[in-house]
């Protein structure tokens, strides 16, 4: 990757491989949409996102199942997978994240504290969930959310470039 920003890195990768995204956001706000788009080009493969802040639109939306955030809620990783298979449907895209979670400064429990994020990608070949704690003030949360979630989407797709790369 180099000095090559994220966002940036991500697009070449997306347009290299002809890939198409969707975005579910919910305590990111919009903002790895923003990331995305400040890359000249990006409409070529981010063709939409959704900001699903209040249970409602997760489940009238993106097809969250009620049962599913009843039981588990709406930061926990049933909900972020549902999310994110939801927007890759909706959109119709190769690839999908979605991101949900407690930005704080309230909100939080003792089982569910302020920072706990859960970041969902989907495609053909890989459904991937990740729990994070993040520890800042809900505009590092919602950053370390954003950058979290393109660094996934990254490493999701140098590997499906080349199979045989690892981590790192």
């Amino acid at each position: 990757m180099g000095t090559e920003p994220l966002e940036k890195a991500v697009g070449r990768l997306l347009t290299e491989q002809k890939l198409t995204i969707a975005l579910a956001e919910s305590c990111t706000g919009g903002l790895i949409a923003h990331r995305l788009t400040n890359v000249p080009g990006s409409s070529a493969y981010l063709i939409g996102g959704v900001v699903s802040y209040a249970n409602e639109a997760k489940e009238r939306i993106l097809g969250v199942s009620h049962q599913t955030l009843q039981e588990h809620g709406a930061v926990s990783e049933e909900t972020a997978r549902e999310m994110s298979r939801g927007v890759r449907r909706l959109f119709q895209t190769d690839v999908a994240l979605a991101v949900t979670g407690i930005a704080g400064p309230s909100g939080g429990t003792l089982e569910k504290p302020v920072g706990l994020t859960y970041i969902a990608l989907t495609a053909a070949d890989l459904k991937r969930c990740e729990r994070y704690l993040w520890k800042g003030d809900r505009w590092a949360n919602k950053e370390q959310s954003a950058e979290a979630a393109l660094r996934m989407l990254h490493e999701y797709l140098e590997v499906r470039q080349d199979p045989g790369a690892t981590k790192g």
